[in-house]
């Protein structure tokens, strides 16, 4: 019988919150159980594992950034709307390292199919990308650039990896511009046509 005051919910949530401050690969059932002072068992009411407690964080994670990118974005397009969206996508991987994370790890594809987080991610991302006149395959090749982009410079920000006297947001700034005269110049792939 599930704990009385335990929900699906606040165990996701509060899994989440241990992510940030242990690190999304040091959270285990047996840890998420400790803090709420139950068995293992009291949780598996809620999850049917660790695997599904982690798809759930991300989930719950991918949600609130995208949240946060929708706000940011609203309104704006071009370079305007690149700079919110980058900035956006920066200060939740930054103030959040261990929901971030969860971002990060492959989600089984029928789930993505099904959930209304992860369409609506990309329904932002491509949306923005279109203002700048880029059609698929190009739209998914320019969404790996600026999601490789985005994560290499927050991952790498993030362990002070960056030892250079240049400031981190000095480079950031000039990395948005880069980008923005790279989408606007963006080479289109040469699509053959049948004669």
């Amino acid at each position: 019988m599930p704990r009385a005051g335990l929900t699906a919910e606040r165990v996701v949530a509060a899994a989440a919150d241990l992510a940030d401050e242990i690190g999304f690969e040091k959270v285990t059932v047996s840890a998420l159980a400790r803090n709420f002072g139950v068995k293992d068992a009291s949780l598996y009411s809620h999850v049917r594992s660790l695997q599904d407690l982690r798809t759930r964080v991300a989930l719950l994670a991918g949600g609130e950034m995208i949240d946060r990118i929708a706000a940011a974005v609203a309104g704006r397009s071009g370079k305007d709307a690149l700079a919110a969206f980058a900035a956006a996508y920066r200060g939740y991987a930054l103030e959040h390292p261990g929901r971030y994370a969860a971002t990060q790890i492959p989600v089984d594809q029928a789930l993505v199919a099904d959930s209304p987080v992860l369409r609506r991610t990309a329904e932002i991302t491509y949306g923005m990308l279109r203002a700048y006149g880029l059609e698929e395959p190009d739209l998914t090749d320019a969404v790996r650039l600026l999601r490789s982009t985005f994560h290499g410079y927050c991952a790498l920000e993030s362990t002070g990896a960056f030892g250079a006297p240049r400031d981190v947001q000095a480079s950031w700034d000039r990395a948005i511009d880069a980008l923005h005269v790279l989408l606007r110049n963006w080479p289109r792939e040469q699509r053959t046509t049948d004669a």
